[in-house]
């Protein structure tokens, strides 16, 4: 009964089933993968915001890289700020508004620490440099989230060249450093208090959202996996199906009109022989 399994048809069904096996439990493999991490990566994150400030030179210092296992701790650090050399990055939004955020190194014995005062929005045209309200003069202590220094990859924005003077895409902390008269800490600081507060600020940066933790990558591994169940059930059903349909055809009575025409033919002798 089941030799039509062997047919060219069949086959190809056969091959097919064995390639989306591997195929969705890799997917499922991976998408479980991610799960983990960004689940990693929120309860770190959300660790390091509940933690109390610690001194910026505890976890940063001058040329050195800020890991992402101490990325948005809060820290301390206390300096005078260098407007002469403010900056202004572009294509930040902020409340579904295009703007700049602004970036003042902050002056201190060990070196300076970038700080990203908060967001302003843009100007009248793209290239009109934005009204940035000043920080306070003279020594300031800042509390705020030690960040590690942008990239292409972290933003998602593409650096590029010519921007007019005063103004970057990415707060690069090495590549802004060579324009420096001093040498930068690794990482910068994403401002959430001074003392003293001083007057108009900028919008502060609102705090990372930490998300559902990958719970949506979770609901996709389980998704790839059940699709394996889905196609050996119909891989199944259809076999069931090409059975039943080939024993229903060798069961069916024959049909009725194969012997109508030698009936026929008999009554039609019968005939003759009774006329005769």
């Amino acid at each position: 009964m089941y030799r039509f399994l062997l047919t060219p048809r069949w086959v190809g069904l056969h091959l097919l089933v064995l390639a989306l096996i591997p195929a969705f439990l890799f997917l499922g493999k991976w998408q479980y993968g991610r799960f983990e991490e960004r689940s990693a990566a929120s309860s770190r994150i959300t660790a390091n915001l509940s933690t109390p400030p610690v001194p910026l030179a505890r976890l940063d210092s001058v040329g050195a890289a800020v890991p992402d296992s101490v990325k948005y701790r809060l820290v301390t650090v206390t300096g005078r700020y260098d407007t002469g050399h403010e900056l202004a990055v572009r294509r930040r939004t902020q409340n579904s508004r295009l703007g700049f955020y602004v970036v003042t190194p902050l002056v201190t014995p060990q070196g300076a620490v970038l700080v990203n005062r908060g967001w302003v929005p843009a100007g009248a045209t793209a290239d009109a440099p934005p009204v940035i309200p000043p920080p306070p003069a003279g020594e300031v202590t800042v509390t705020g989230r030690l960040r590690p220094t942008e990239t292409e990859d972290s933003t998602g924005i593409r650096n590029r060249s010519g921007l007019p003077p005063g103004q970057v895409l990415l707060i690069k902390t090495a590549d802004i450093g060579k324009g420096l008269p001093y040498r930068p800490f690794g990482g910068f600081v994403e401002l959430t208090g001074q003392r003293p507060q001083g007057g108009p600020a900028p919008e502060p940066v609102p705090a990372p959202d930490v998300g559902g933790g990958g719970g949506l990558n979770l609901a996709y591994a389980v998704q790839w996996w059940l699709f394996i169940g889905v196609a050996v059930g119909g891989w199944a059903l259809l076999i069931r199906r090409e059975a039943r349909d080939l024993q229903s055809a060798r069961e069916a009575p024959q049909d009725p009109a194969e012997d109508a025409e030698p009936l026929t033919t008999r009554a039609t002798l019968q005939d003759r022989d009774i006329t005769r």
